[in-house]
């Protein structure tokens, strides 16, 4: 995927060209709302609000990652829906489909060669961590979200959280530290490789 030329087309008014960046990211879009806000039905709302938003201003962008360009349109959809809640999010530990039945794993830890034993291994631990970001304030959960999930860098959790590169640090920081002394509980369902992103950014 050419993602400059399909911006740049996007920008020029190519529906087609927008739904081909829009279908290339929707996963990951959805699944960051979901595990901010912690509700499906108000994820979906979110990321629908970020695609509306990115199309309205995509002629704003100027350059660089677009992909944290994005996550700053979703993590803007999920704090106003915060606001228009009034609640404090959760992350639901045994996350559903549409249909109302629970999600096995999560696709970021999904894998398609585990056996029965190692996949009911992962879904624990899988809720392990999301009890764990669930006990996280918000700033610092979007921020382990954006870095030590999605896989973003530094500097892109910057540009979509809209505060300086010192404060991301310091968030993850702080949050990774939380989550370490919250994951002790669970230390035996931690593989002895298990660890949050270090400090490749720094």
């Amino acid at each position: 995927m050419d993602e400059t030329a399909l911006v740049n087309s996007a920008q020029h008014g190519d529906l087609d060209s927008f739904n081909t960046l829009i279908l290339h990211y929707q996963d990951s879009i959805f699944h960051t709302a979901l595990r901010i806000i912690g509700d499906e039905d108000l994820a979906q709302d979110a990321t629908q609000e970020a695609f509306i938003s990115a199309f309205r201003n995509i002629s704003s962008f100027r350059g660089g990652s677009f992909k944290a360009w994005l996550m700053r349109m979703v993590t803007n959809a999920c704090y106003d829906e915060f606001r228009r809640q009034k609640r404090r999010p959760t992350t639901p530990l045994e996350p559903d489909t549409a249909d109302g039945e629970e999600i096995d794993s999560p696709r970021w830890l999904a894998d398609k060669n585990m056996t029965p034993a190692e996949k009911a291994e992962a879904d624990e631990l899988e809720h392990a961590i999301q009890h764990c970001l669930d006990a996280l304030p918000t700033d610092f959960r979007t921020a382990v979200v954006l870095a030590d999930i999605q896989g973003m860098d530094y500097s892109e959790v910057a540009t979509a959280s809209r505060v300086p590169l010192g404060t991301i640090k310091s968030r993850l920081a702080r949050a990774r530290l939380r989550l370490r002394e919250c994951l002790r509980g669970f230390e035996e369902l931690l593989p002895s490789s298990f660890r949050l992103e270090g400090e490749r950014n720094s």
